[in-house]
């Protein structure tokens, strides 16, 4: 029997040993940053969301945050920089480099040859940057919150090593001139970061802001929730859905009690959602949607007399108000808006961390004639 005749590479076959014969010889840093750098471009369609958006204000300096849905903290790039005294946009212009990529594939700030002994493996792994996008939906970039102690940490040691070295003599300093404005910024950070930090294990070690929480909401449910289930009276009065279908343009059957599903929708956003946070997930739980595809009871039926009803009537009212005065959709939208800012772009006071300067600062380079 014949030998069976060996298969002709195939372009694919080629491209793929040429790809390993160039990765064999890159180095370990070349292939992490190639790596990275593919990394962001597979995560560009599948981004996380910065839910929870806020600010900090430590020493004056403004720092853009946000919690994202997968529970990642973040420090925008652009007001990490600033924080750190440097430059918003590093020089430069390629992709690379607005990730705030150097060429040794640490960042611009981390990237200079005196601070390279100070950096740990755990850093340099640290430093990839975070694609996500805002409420908004547009794309931006941040660095893990983490990384803002630990570089503070490198220039601060730094620091002190250059300190001691200039002991010997003006010649044996680490750091430059160009990086004395970064190390006096490290140093406010830090401090900034200890005060809050105390409090914060404080609170994570006793459940303070847990427990704080769960109160709140507690006594919120206690005030909207009504312990019995209430007989069912007529809460949305005609004259609500009538402005419902004229805003949207659908003709109204006053007799008929058939309505678009979206109708529900509706009322969850302009209505429900208006009252306090966690009133309506309540009124989802103790009112689950059946087998059926529907809700046994309304949810009207669940408020207390009181406290709940008494402002879910006001809310319809208001509503209902708003949409007599809006020719469309739009319009409603408009005025609603106006009555009521978005929740999800509530603007959150920033975190104010004051830090006092010390009486005198620390000079890096001291004039050789002050000892004089």
């Amino acid at each position: 029997m014949d030998e069976p005749t060996p298969e002709e590479p195939t372009r694919s076959d080629i491209a793929s040993q040429g790809g390993l014969a160039r990765a064999s010889k890159l180095s370990a840093e070349e292939r992490s940053m190639i790596a990275r750098q593919g990394g962001l471009a597979r995560w560009s369609e599948d981004l996380p969301i910065a839910e929870h958006p806020g600010e900090l204000v430590i020493a004056g300096r403004r720092i853009a945050c946000a919690v994202l849905n997968n529970r990642k903290r973040v420090l925008a790039q652009h007001t990490f920089l600033t924080a750190l005294g440097r430059s918003a946009r590093p020089k430069g212009g390629t992709g690379s480099r607005r990730l705030g990529e150097g060429g040794s594939g640490l960042p611009p700030f981390l990237s200079a040859a005196n601070l390279q002994p100070f950096i740990s493996d755990e850093l340099r792994e640290s430093t990839t940057p975070i694609v996500f996008r805002t409420k908004s939906g547009a794309k931006a970039y941040g660095y893990d919150a983490m990384l803002l102690p630990m570089v503070c940490e490198v220039y601060l040691t730094a620091r002190d090593a250059h300190l001691e070295a200039m002991k010997k003599g003006p010649e044996f300093g680490i750091l430059q001139h160009m990086q004395e404005d970064v190390v006096r910024a490290c140093d406010l950070l830090m401090r900034g970061l200890a005060r809050v930090g105390i409090i914060a294990l404080v609170d994570r070690a006793t459940g303070f802001t847990d427990q704080q929480a769960r109160d709140d909401l507690s006594k919120i449910l206690e005030a909207y929730i009504s312990p019995e289930l209430m007989p069912w009276t007529r809460k949305f009065p005609p004259e609500f859905f009538k402005q419902v279908f004229k805003i949207h343009g659908w003709a109204y059957e006053p007799k008929s009690t058939k309505r678009p599903q979206y109708v529900g929708a509706f009322i969850n956003d302009y209505v429900y959602k208006r009252l306090p946070d966690g009133v309506l997930e309540e009124l989802r739980r103790l009112n689950p949607v059946t087998v059926s595809g529907h809700r046994r009871y309304k949810h009207t039926q669940f408020l207390s007399a009181d406290t709940g009803n008494e402002h879910l009537d006001r809310q319809i009212t208001a509503v209902t108000t708003i949409m007599r005065l809006a020719d469309d959709k739009p319009e409603f939208k408009k005025l609603f808006t106006k009555a009521y800012p978005p929740l999800v772009d509530e603007v959150r006071k920033p975190l104010v961390i004051d830090v006092a300067k010390p009486d005198k600062e620390l000079t890096l380079f001291p004039d050789p004639g002050e000892n004089q």
